[in-house]
């Protein structure tokens, strides 16, 4: 089914729902039983799979895919091209408690463009995760991760670095070049650069 918001089109399923006061971009895709809570903004071109909630007050950019089972509660910021596995998880507040209401405690987490979060992987609020940075299948990220990391592990830990396109790097002397699209980075102990933008 086409909805039209705010003049831009876009597609849902009739089992999902678009509240009032949330916005969506042109050619995002909305798939079986998922909600966009009111104060949400969806960018152009995402892909929001089965059984997603998104927000409410939630900023999601452009081009991003969020795959089945998927929160992305308030506080949480999606930058343009993240890609979310499928069942990953976001909190939103350190230490909650059923009967302690702690919703002015929430710590924002930030997963900058780029970023890839893998399947069942949680992501535990306050953290920010790098550009293009790359959190393994499974992975507990209780930290913040550097622009290019690959972490992997609960918790998770720094295990080698990424290339844009999804490629794991091979550093020799500091320098890397993607075997795949042939771009070339540069490391320090703590971070790596991507050379000749």
């Amino acid at each position: 089914m086409e909805k039209n918001n705010k003049k831009k089109v876009f597609s849902a399923h009739k089992s999902s729902y678009v509240d009032k006061g949330a916005t969506v971009g042109a050619g995002t895709q909305i798939w079986h039983f998922s909600h966009i809570l009111k104060g949400s903004r969806v960018g152009k071109d995402c892909r929001i799979g089965q059984n997603v909630v998104i927000g409410p007050d939630v900023s999601i950019g452009n081009n991003v895919k969020v795959q089945n089972n998927v929160s992305v509660y308030k506080g949480v910021t999606l930058e343009d091209d993240v890609f979310c596995g499928p069942s990953c998880v976001f909190t939103n507040v350190f230490n909650p408690r059923s009967a302690v209401p702690r919703m002015d405690e929430i710590r924002h987490t930030l997963v900058k463009r780029g970023a890839s979060i893998g399947a069942n992987a949680t992501i535990i609020c306050g953290n920010t995760i790098g550009a293009y940075a790359f959190a393994g299948a499974g992975s507990v990220v209780t930290k913040d991760v550097p622009d290019y990391a690959l972490v992997y592990g609960n918790p998770a830990a720094l295990c080698g670095w990424m290339c844009e396109c999804g490629e794991k790097l091979d550093f020799r002397n500091g320098r890397a070049v993607c075997k795949n699209c042939l771009k070339k980075y540069k490391k320090n102990k703590t971070k790596v650069v991507r050379e000749n933008r």
